[in-house]
């Protein structure tokens, strides 16, 4: 069955109090749209937990730095649309910029300490947008639960610290990554590698997969597992390495010896294409 379709705040807020009356849970996944399996794997999470699930697709402008082409992502909405239906999504979401921004809005989240490093660092700003639009999208869905996936690790930390320094009542859940067969992470952004950078694009995986290796077999020095990815990326043709971290998987801060919780993370570029990946190690 087709979803519901609605762009509006109030055809929107009537479809989830329609569903509560009836006893349903809310589950939500949000989108940028052009979906991928990934984005499936979420709303199919939500459908087998939720009586009532919610997907939106919203290319949120407030996340885009002024040298990230916003008219450049890709926005297939009628495949989106299938892929929701086939998924089981209830509802669909679909705001206009100036319905989620309307003339004179001025107010924004900033989660100050976790919104600053890795990809903060070179991305000034995106979580502030990240946060801001996720918490308005909160707002007008109200769900008990909302999906997102490990590959946006940092993402996934700002959004819990959000939520529990607001006092917000949402649970999040958090599904794996989804790989190609060669283990390449899912992303929209896989698209725009031409087939030299696609082949090559792999190492990401494969440099955390040593990493962990390493960590495993008893290497608990983070300079050494950070060099290590480094090195494999610098290896790789075509590879530009942004960063290769290996930091507390809570703070997002740098650590010396590698105790607890681990985030390894990857940011790396081809050609114009930026690529993130990211793997959680116990230690």
């Amino acid at each position: 069955m087709k979803p519901v379709v609605v762009s509006t705040e109030t055809p929107l807020r009537d479809a989830v109090a329609a569903a509560r009356r009836q006893g349903k849970t809310i589950g939500f996944v949000p989108t940028m749209g052009a979906l991928h399996p990934g984005h499936v794997s979420l709303i199919n999470a939500a459908r087998a937990a939720d009586g009532f699930v919610v997907a939106s697709i919203f290319v949120n402008p407030t996340q885009f730095g002024p040298k990230e082409d916003l008219a450049r992502y890709p926005r297939p909405l009628e495949r989106d649309l299938e892929m929701c239906a086939a998924a089981g999504a209830d509802l669909v979401f679909t705001p206009e910029p100036a319905t989620m921004y309307p003339p004179g809005f001025q107010t924004s989240i900033n989660v100050s300490e976790l919104s600053t490093v890795l990809e903060g660092a070179t991305r000034p700003g995106h979580f502030q947008g990240v946060a801001t639009v996720v918490l308005k999208l909160f707002n007008l869905v109200q769900p008990d639960r909302a999906y997102f996936g490990q590959k946006d690790a940092q993402q996934l930390r700002v959004v819990q610290q959000m939520l529990r320094d607001l006092n917000a009542p949402v649970e999040v859940v958090v599904q794996p990554t989804v790989r190609e067969p060669d283990g390449l992470a899912l992303s929209s952004r896989n698209k725009h590698l031409d087939a030299d950078q696609r082949r090559e694009a792999v190492v990401l995986n494969r440099a955390l997969e040593e990493a962990e290796a390493a960590i495993r077999a008893g290497e608990r020095d983070a300079a050494v597992i950070e060099r290590r990815m480094a090195d494999r990326i610098a290896a790789t043709p075509g590879a530009v390495l942004d960063y290769a971290a290996a930091v507390d998987a809570e703070t997002l801060k740098p650590v010396t010896s590698l105790r607890g919780t681990v985030l390894l993370a990857l940011a790396v570029t081809f050609g114009a294409t930026r690529l993130i990946d990211n793997r959680v190690v116990q230690c």
